[in-house]
């Protein structure tokens, strides 16, 4: 069944703060899976000053994003899309906004309990936001570990129904984020 296409796209700056967003975090995941089980230096260090660069990034390429998003309407969804995908669709963004919040805060916030510098890009040094105190530290690497496998959970369904909307019901959905193009 092909249901009509969406007719409107998001803005531009929607866009670029879409993408970039998409190509930090697709950076964060892999880095952050590596990184603990690399033991040569330097690799270990750039890959950890890397991945605490990108996640302190993270968060005013995430604040930007929230509040362009909270002013402006995106736009509507293809009439033909079933009640139970639109409210899908509505808890899994609010779901990645929510993690995209958390993540890198929680990752400050344990950095700082362990007193590991976060060097950002090689150029300056965060501040710590949270008393030295190891053990919880270590409890919090466990959960900014787990808010990343959510992470990497959601955006997988949040491709998977992209690519779903894309090449099998052809309502043109995906072209809404993918350029200034209509479908």
């Amino acid at each position: 069944m092909t249901v009509h296409a969406a007719t409107t796209t998001y803005t531009a700056t929607a866009q670029v703060f879409h993408w970039l967003t998409a190509t930090i975090v697709l950076s964060l995941i892999p880095i952050g899976l590596v990184m603990g089980h690399v033991e040569r230096e330097p690799w270990a260090s750039i890959l950890y000053n890397l991945h605490r660069s990108l996640g302190a990034l993270l968060i005013p390429v995430v604040a930007l994003r929230l509040t362009w998003r909270l002013t402006h309407t995106p736009p509507p969804l293809p009439a033909g899309i079933p009640l139970l995908q639109r409210h899908a669709a509505s808890a899994t963004h609010f779901a990645l906004y929510i993690l995209l919040i958390v993540q890198p805060i929680l990752g400050w916030v344990a950095t700082s309990a362990y007193r590991a510098p976060i060097t950002i890009f090689w150029l300056f040094e965060l501040p710590p936001i949270w008393p030295q105190n190891r053990a919880l530290s270590e409890r919090l690497f466990g959960v900014h570990w787990l808010v990343g496998l959510m992470l990497a959970t959601l955006i997988c369904a949040h491709v998977g129904a992209a690519l779903h909307h894309q090449f099998i019901r052809r309502d043109g959905l995906l072209l809404r984020m993918w350029s200034g193009r209509t479908a």
